[in-house]
């Protein structure tokens, strides 16, 4: 578990990748590569969302294309670079984007703030995960969904293989940790019921296997009971 003075010290820490967020938007064909699971993240969104991590608005148009009636989308994102890029999707949209430079271990809102929290691409960066993970689930209503698109830990030796390249792919992309168990925390959270999560046929090692997934804010205080083993699938 993370302590306090560790958190203090990741929320100072400043998150800055010029030179990622130069190569992401020229070598990442994010629509064509994951455009239908961005889809998937944005199908029948209404009130209140949040897009934690916003990088550089890859899900802002997927929104937009919803129209922008009874939507209203908040959005974070930290690095200075990436966040500019956002700002330049959000202004080629029609949807009004209400985007801060804050981070995920330390969100600027109040309790039960958002009907949707989406996350595409994000818990594989954050510092502390789990802060982040409690905090949204401190902003998310009662009955509202976590959906999530992630990749994470492998099995066998991919994962060892995972496991000796992280240091350098961190480095190299972003902060990006490629052994990140990210379902297992998902939905190992009190705070949440599994509605679904799959196991998608896309992913290329060692940015694999992807999963995709949506969780439910519980209503009552009572332990989930469920872990990631039986719910994945492969599409």
């Amino acid at each position: 578990m993370t302590d306090c003075k560790t958190r203090r010290r990741v929320s100072e820490r400043r998150i800055e990748h010029p030179a990622f967020a130069a190569l992401y938007d020229r070598c990442m064909p994010d629509r064509f590569l994951i455009g239908r699971h961005r889809e998937y993240l944005a199908d029948g969104l209404s009130g209140r969302v949040l897009d934690v991590g916003a990088g550089n608005g890859a899900m802002i148009p997927y929104a937009a294309d919803l129209g922008t009636d009874g939507l209203e989308y908040h959005a974070v994102e930290p690095d200075p670079h990436m966040r500019r890029r956002a700002v330049r999707t959000a202004e080629r949209s029609d949807l009004q984007v209400y985007l801060r430079g804050d981070r995920a271990e330390s969100l600027p809102y109040v309790d039960d703030a958002f009907d949707t929290v989406l996350s595409g691409l994000v818990f594989c960066t954050i510092d502390d995960p789990d802060a982040a993970l409690e905090e949204v689930a401190r902003v998310v209503k009662p009955g509202g969904e976590l959906r999530f698109l992630e990749h994470v830990r492998a099995d066998g030796w991919r994962a060892r293989a995972q496991d000796r390249l992280n240091p350098l792919w961190e480095r190299a992309a972003g902060g990006c940790q490629l052994n990140r168990e990210t379902v297992e925390r998902f939905v190992g959270h009190d705070a949440f019921d599994v509605l679904e999560i799959e196991r998608i046929g896309f992913g290329v090692f060692p940015a694999a296997p992807i999963v995709r997934g949506r969780l439910r804010r519980r209503t009552d205080g009572a332990s989930l009971g469920q872990r990631a083993a039986g719910f994945f699938e492969t599409d």
